[in-house]
């Protein structure tokens, strides 16, 4: 028998509707479970409803179809067999004119086969019933889209925070009311947020994502077979209450014999609930992993999987990007309308937050790369990036440690998927006609537009524009353009000459110490900052500097002079200076 359809609109708590005083329904039989949930009104008064019923229904009967003299029959254990087999939610039966009351042996099959049965009075229409589910539906499904707007919105405003991709699984956790966990190519945690599920959550979600991930091994690597890849694991939490049961090997609905009766086949309510359980999470064993690997070997990976753990908590796993391996993973305790849709959105957000954005084509930067490990030098592999400049880009994170995700999320918001992560500076390497700005969460430090060949010197730049920044507190610090100068009126060689004669005594980390602090004005404090080391440690470089060179630093002749020196120090394509 096929899966019960189910409308594309929000289901409506039994609950909600015996709570409408117009209806005055009640409930005389079956569980009072808050779970209970219909999808549609259905009026019928055949014997046998089993093939009009989608599943999910609230079935109206007056009671027309039944006989005159039912006795001590069956007819009632076959008739509610056959509803509870096609997945009717419930059943309700009116009162008048067949009928002054409702008949005891249907309320005994009902609690038997575990039915909702509601009384309805003579005067409450079964329209009006159907109608009332109809507005109940319709504000359900105002609700569920003024949640997914609002989770929209939240999602985006938390992917322009400074650290988006932690903010955006907090705001999901949070909506979701569940754990939120993004996992990376090898399928480490990179992050996540909310309260993680307890006993199994953790590893089936972890076994969920590798269904989905491009390289992975398709298949969970827990003992069960997720709804993804299978429908018959299908749990019988995410169907409705009283739904289809499941075939057997012969295609056909279990017998409807009376429980009580013990020589029919339909169970007891606890061997009925175990078969349930047996289907929803049946056992995995070697021969049928080996088979099922087999079935999907040459398939594409899906790109979102669903489970249910024997816990009862809801997993699904969303693939991000175009195949860079990135998983969301997602555990709710209890699954609500919207929640698919909300972890969509922020996937889609994670995905051009981790994905690869293109400043060339990905075979040309692995042409390039490939070149360079194999002894070709920079600006002949450089035209393979794009034509014209480049700027360097110093990045340092306002909360440390910094991570992969974050650095390729600033290399996406720069333009440029060319970055290196160090231990606390991200490095990137940025077409000139792209002009980088402050991004939030970050200290940048921009080095002046360069061609191949210069690109070790910009780094020196962009390093010493971050220190400025830094320094300065500013977000964002550009190495100055070149204006004429008194410089210009010597030779370059000339210079440098001069330089490292004038330098020659001092040796790392003096040379770094005496340009920062020169170029912070003589500031102990910006340049402790700057150096990342104590205002101490500074005054006692300093203080060396000026034993080692013979000279009285607060002389702003000499300062000018050393500062001429530094700047002209450098080695050609090494951008360090000539004392490291």
């Amino acid at each position: 028998m096929p899966e019960p359809t189910v409308p594309p609109t929000p289901p409506v708590p039994l609950s909600a509707l015996l709570a409408r005083e117009d209806l005055a329904l009640r409930q005389i039989a079956g569980p009072s479970d808050p779970g209970i949930v219909i999808h549609w009104a259905h009026t019928s008064e055949m014997a046998d409803p089993y093939p009009y019923l989608l599943g999910g229904e609230l079935l109206l009967t007056a009671g027309v179809h039944i006989p005159e003299a039912t006795g001590s029959g069956t007819y009632f254990d076959d008739y509610v067999s056959r509803i509870v087999a096609a997945g009717g939610a419930a059943l309700g039966f009116g009162l008048a004119p067949v009928h002054d009351t409702v008949p005891r042996a249907l309320v005994a099959a009902c609690e038997a086969y575990e039915l909702p049965l509601l009384e309805v009075p003579p005067q409450t229409t079964f329209s009006g019933v159907a109608r009332a589910v109809w507005q109940l539906m319709a504000q359900a499904r105002l609700a569920e889209l003024r949640r997914v707007t609002e989770a929209q919105q939240s999602l985006a405003a938390a992917a322009s925070r400074p650290d988006p991709v932690r903010a955006v699984l907090r705001q999901l956790a949070q909506r979701v009311g569940g754990w939120a966990v993004l996992y990376g190519p090898e399928g480490a945690v990179i992050g996540e947020a909310g309260r993680a599920p307890a006993g199994e959550g953790r590893g089936a979600l972890r076994g969920l994502a590798e269904v989905v991930r491009p390289t992975g091994t398709g298949r969970p690597r827990g003992g069960t077979v997720p709804e993804a890849e299978a429908a018959a694991t299908t749990s019988g939490a995410d169907r409705p209450r009283g739904g289809p049961a499941p075939q057997t090997e012969t295609g056909t609905a279990p017998s409807a014999a009376h429980p009580r009766d013990g020589a029919g086949t339909a169970p007891a309510a606890a061997d009925r609930q175990a078969d349930a359980d047996r289907l929803s999470h049946p056992t995995v064993t070697a021969g049928t992993v080996r088979a099922h690997a087999a079935a999907t070997a040459n398939r594409p990976a899906p790109t979102s999987a669903t489970d249910t753990t024997p816990s009862g908590t809801h997993l699904a796993a969303y693939a991000l990007g175009a195949g860079h391996g990135f998983v969301l993973g997602v555990a709710v305790p209890r699954r609500e309308p919207g929640d698919h849709t909300i972890a969509s959105v922020a996937a889609v957000l994670l995905s051009l937050l981790t994905g690869e954005h293109q400043s060339g084509s990905g075979a040309a930067r692995s042409s390039a790369l490939v070149r360079l490990l194999l002894g070709a030098e920079p600006q002949a592999v450089a035209p393979l990036l794009g034509d014209g400049d480049w700027l360097v880009v110093h990045g340092r994170p306002d909360a440390q440690p910094c991570d992969a995700v974050a650095a390729s999320a600033l290399g996406a918001a720069l333009g440029s998927p060319l970055v290196d992560l160090t231990r606390d500076v991200v490095r990137v390497l940025v077409p000139a006609d792209r002009e980088p700005s402050p991004q939030p969460g970050w200290t940048l430090g921009v080095s002046a537009p360069a061609t191949a060949p210069d690109w070790p010197a910009a780094d020196a730049q962009a390093a010493r524009a971050l220190s400025r920044a830094r320094a300065t507190r500013t977000p964002l610090f550009r190495h100055g353009t070149h204006r004429p100068a008194l410089a210009d009126l010597l030779s370059p060689d000339e210079a440098e000459a001069h330089a490292r004669a004038l330098l020659a005594p001092l040796a790392s980390p003096l040379t770094e110490t005496l340009r920062t602090w020169l170029s912070l004005h003589g500031s102990w404090d910006r340049t402790a900052v700057a150096l990342s080391v104590h205002r101490n440690t500074v005054r006692q470089r300093i203080a060396r500097c000026a034993a080692l060179l013979g000279t009285d630093l607060d002389d702003p002749d000499v300062r000018m002079e050393l500062w001429f020196a530094l700047r002209h120090a450098e080695l050609p394509g090494s951008g360090r200076s000539t004392a490291q």
